[in-house]
């Protein structure tokens, strides 16, 4: 499996370990920037996870960012996410980037390569402030938490 597939698979199980608020139904990918993943992640297209069909969309302005349950950020836009946690968006959203810096700016999840492997970072100030819950397992599967108890 390639690297973007890998990810693709690690988004789309992310449904199956964090719960969203009851206001916030659906299973909604939304993509900003530029990555190979996207086209991955549209195999999933319409398939069930977590009780809910999966839909992909690709975004480019904040105000499109409404009904999506996660926004993955592709590479060099960490910036935008920045500026996107201090305007108090995106509400109710699984904020996921890459690089073990995106969750210093702001970011929920971010995935990172270690020695020939992808794991994933969590920053659990920003899952709560979104009013998301994450389940204790994928707590333990992380590679490391910042902002609360493991």
């Amino acid at each position: 499996m390639s690297e973007p597939q890998l990810k693709a698979a690690f988004l789309v199980n992310f449904f199956k370990y964090v719960e969203w608020p009851p206001s916030s139904s659906g299973a909604t990918i939304c993509l900003l920037g530029q990555d190979a993943v996207g086209n991955h992640l549209s195999a999933y297209e319409g398939r069930t996870v977590a009780g809910s069909e999966i839909h992909i969309r690709r975004i480019s302005r904040r105000e499109e960012i409404a009904g999506c349950q996660q926004l993955y950020v592709g590479p060099g836009d960490e910036s935008r996410v920045a500026d996107l946690i201090k305007s108090g968006e995106p509400p109710a959203t699984l904020v996921v980037g890459e690089g073990e810096s995106f969750i210093r700016h702001g970011g929920a999840i971010a995935l990172v390569r270690i020695d020939n492997r992808l794991a994933f970072d969590i920053n659990l100030e920003t899952t709560t402030r979104a009013k998301l819950r994450l389940s204790p397992q994928m707590l333990r599967v992380a590679r490391e938490v910042i902002g609360g108890p493991r």
